[in-house]
């Protein structure tokens, strides 16, 4: 794995659309569902945006990052509230059956061998536990991969990848595409951007064009402060062409 993690991870003060907001939101107020009263392992934390969130519900909450750069940011801001652990996803340093809810959120695709981290994850869940995953959706119109990426799923292999692993799933998406002719209009003004290489403030000023006027992201996820977003139920093997993100609860026997 590399270790450059931060170019990729998203930082307190970092300008981010609505959507952006929103689907942070979304992820951290779907897990605060099933963390109520429970011990929680979030594995690639980052800096921790979402940990202060889940811990004013779970009994125990511990973050775990790769990038001791990330590690770093969270433990200045939450000053040993909560543990943040260096680790590899593919090898958890926890006794068995030590959480009741395992997370991992827009990470899966950094990961050499997702086989491994859902051993991993099994493996450090009780019986009954969760792991609740979130995931860019590759089969999406005008989906772009991220640097650093090592393979996305599709739904249908992110299912089959948990119920591989034993677990019972849930899917989800979540976050429609736009209209082709803005997802259109957004590829070439990109497209013109770099051509004419156009330095930041000037791509600064496109995206708030294209965009909106960003916001910067907080140090930590706090209540109602982005849009709510319903989830779609997935079914069947059918592609998820229409939808930015999937959500997968799965749930150890």
């Amino acid at each position: 794995m590399s270790n450059g993690y931060v170019t990729v991870t998203e930082l307190p003060g970092n300008d981010a659309s609505e959507e952006q907001l929103a689907m942070l939101y979304t992820r951290y107020r779907i897990a605060a569902e099933y963390v109520e009263g429970k011990d929680v392992l979030e594995v690639a934390c980052g800096p921790g945006i979402g940990l202060g969130y889940l811990a004013r519900r779970a009994r125990r909450v511990t973050g775990g990052d790769y990038d001791e750069r990330l590690l770093q940011i969270g433990r200045r801001y939450y000053d040993g509230q909560i543990p943040l652990v260096r680790l590899d996803a593919h090898t958890l340093p926890f006794r068995t059956s030590s959480f009741d809810v395992v997370i991992l959120f827009e990470a899966i695709y950094y990961l050499r061998d997702a086989d491994l981290f859902l051993e991993e994850a099994r493996r450090t869940l009780r019986s009954g536990g969760v792991a609740l995953l979130c995931s860019a959706n590759r089969e999406r119109h005008g989906f772009r991969r991220s640097p650093l990426s090592v393979s996305y799923f599709s739904a249908f292999e992110l299912r089959r990848l948990l119920t591989t692993h034993g677990f019972t799933v849930e899917l989800f998406a979540a976050f429609p595409v736009g209209p082709a002719l803005a997802r259109n209009s957004r590829r070439a003004a990109r497209g013109l951007a770099d051509a004419l290489g156009l330095g930041p403030k000037a791509k600064a000023v496109a995206r708030r064009l294209l965009f909106g006027r960003p916001r910067p992201l907080p140090v930590e996820v706090t209540e109602a402060m982005a849009r709510e977003v319903p989830l779609l139920p997935v079914h069947g093997t059918a592609a998820v062409t229409d939808y930015h993100v999937l959500y997968a609860i799965g749930r150890r026997e």
